[in-house]
């Protein structure tokens, strides 16, 4: 599988290895074939603010937006296959970071995490989902730190 990685931010300096490394092990532990693409964009908070009051209908920023393209497996074998994009504000998380006790570079996995889900599907607009996502968001963090430091 590719992760493209696109830092548009200068704002929080991010360790770009890491985040394709643990966007791999999701996409593996999810069953994402391996010919889909899914792109992280790095982004400030002026360019979240506008991506959200356009897309989401919803005033000032946010710290992460997924926009889903293709499902695994519906695209013909010979068209390329997009899963799709996690947009997230490093800024924005390392800001609410101590909120939920978490440092600002955790946060910033956390989200890639979440986005790679909102791609796959899966939602929180009711408890039963938000519990069963953010469950599973935390299996997936925990597995990716016991895979060590040659994490695949």
């Amino acid at each position: 599988m590719t992760v493209e990685l696109v830092d548009e931010q200068s704002d929080v300096a991010v360790d770009h290895q890491r985040l394709r490394s643990l966007a791999a092990h999701v996409l593996e532990h999810q069953r994402v074939p391996d010919d889909m693409v899914t792109s992280l964009l790095l982004v400030d908070e002026a360019t979240i603010t506008g991506l959200n009051e356009t897309h989401m209908g919803t005033a000032g920023p946010t710290d992460v937006l997924a926009f889903p393209m293709d499902e695994p497996g519906s695209s013909p074998p010979d068209v390329p296959s997009i899963l799709g994009d996690v947009v997230l504000c490093p800024a924005i998380a390392h800001g609410q970071a101590p909120e939920f006790d978490r440092t600002g570079p955790r946060e910033v996995e956390m989200l890639v995490v979440h986005g790679i889900l909102h791609l796959l599907g899966m939602d929180h607009a009711d408890p039963v989902e938000e519990a069963a996502m953010f469950s599973l968001t935390d299996d997936l963090l925990g597995s990716w730190d016991d895979a060590g430091p040659g994490r695949p």
